[in-house]
C-alpha cells in the first residue's frame, strides 16, 4: 500500500501553486511545477480554473502531464486550439480592457527584492556578451511580464536571490514604487508572489519589495533568509499546513504517474 502520508519538497511547492489559483481564474502556465500545481488545481483546488499555454492551447486539461507546451496530450481534452499570435494577443487585450482574471506563472535563474528575474545571463567575471553562462532567455516571459500579473517559481538559493540580477529579462516592480511606470510598462500589472521550495514570498504594496509570507513544515523563516542573498522581511510569515494524503495520491497517480517533473524517493512511495 502506498503511503501519501509523506510528500517531497516538489509536491509541497506543487500544492502551494494550486492553492494560489483563484476559481475562474485564467493560468498561463508552461511545463514542470507550474504544470503539475495547475493540473491540481483544475482536478481538486478550483475546477473552474482556465490554464493556457503560449502555443495557443485553451482551457487545457491534459490527462496527463505534458512534456512541452506542444504536447499532443495538452490538445485532447482543451476548449479552443488557437495559433500562438492569437494568444499574445489575448494577453495584450486582457491588459487593454482592463480584466483581472488572468495569472501568469515565469521562472528564471535570479531575482531581486523587488521581483525582477533574469533567464538570460550569468556574467560572472565576463559580461553581457561574454558571459560565465548563457541561458536560453525569455521565450514568451518578457511579454507575460509586462502585460500580466504573474507567479515567479524558483528554488530557493542565496545564489539565485540576488541585491541586483546580472540582466533583467521580465520585469517585476523594477526598482520599487512606480518603477514600472518609468520604463513605459503598465504599473496595475507585476508579480504577485514568489513560490520556491523553502516558502511563498509576496510583495509589500507600498516598498514593493519581497517579504516571506508563508513557510512550509519542513523550512522556517530562519532557513529562508539564510538562503536569500538579501534582507528580507520575516516578521509576518505564518506557517501553511502540508498537503492531505488525497492530494499526493492525485499528484502521483493521476497527475505526474510516469514522474516526469516530480521524482518521489522509493522510501515516500
Amino acid at each position: 500500500m502506498a503511503d501519501y502520508t509523506k510528500y517531497t519538497k516538489q509536491e509541497m511547492q506543487a500544492y502551494a501553486i494550486a492553492k494560489n489559483i483563484k476559481e475562474n481564474q485564467i493560468v498561463i502556465v508552461g511545463t514542470g511545477l507550474p504544470l503539475i500545481g495547475a493540473s491540481l488545481a483544475k482536478r481538486v483546488v478550483c475546477p473552474s480554473c482556465h490554464p493556457i499555454v503560449e502555443s495557443g492551447l485553451m482551457d487545457c486539461s491534459p490527462v496527463e502531464v505534458p512534456r512541452s507546451v506542444g504536447d499532443n496530450r495538452f490538445m485532447a481534452h482543451c476548449a479552443v486550439q488557437w495559433p500562438n499570435i492569437r494568444f499574445v494577443g489575448f494577453e495584450a487585450n486582457e491588459w487593454l480592457h482592463d480584466a483581472d482574471r488572468m495569472i501568469a506563472f515565469i521562472g528564471g535563474a535570479q531575482i531581486d527584492p523587488y521581483g525582477n528575474v533574469n533567464s538570460t545571463c550569468i556574467f560572472g567575471k565576463g559580461d553581457y556578451v561574454q558571459p560565465t553562462t548563457r541561458f536560453t532567455g525569455s521565450g514568451g516571459a518578457n511579454g507575460i511580464a509586462t502585460f500580466c500579473n504573474t507567479i515567479i517559481m524558483m528554488q530557493h538559493q542565496k545564489r539565485r536571490f540576488m541585491e541586483h540580477v546580472d540582466y533583467i529579462t521580465s520585469c517585476g516592480w523594477m526598482d520599487g514604487p512606480g518603477g514600472r511606470e518609468r520604463a513605459g510598462l503598465p504599473g496595475n500589472r507585476g508579480p504577485q508572489m514568489v513560490v520556491t521550495d523553502l516558502g511563498i514570498m509576496k510583495f509589500d504594496e507600498e516598498t514593493k519589495r519581497m517579504y516571506l509570507a508563508y513557510y512550509y513544515p519542513f523550512s522556517s523563516p530562519e532557513m529562508v533568509q539564510e538562503n536569500t542573498g538579501f534582507e528580507i522581511d520575516t516578521t509576518r510569515a505564518q506557517l501553511m499546513e502540508g498537503p492531505d494524503p488525497e492530494i499526493i495520491r492525485v499528484i502521483r497517480e493521476e497527475i505526474d504517474p510516469g514522474q516526469a517533473f516530480i521524482k518521489v524517493p522509493k522510501e515516500t512511495k
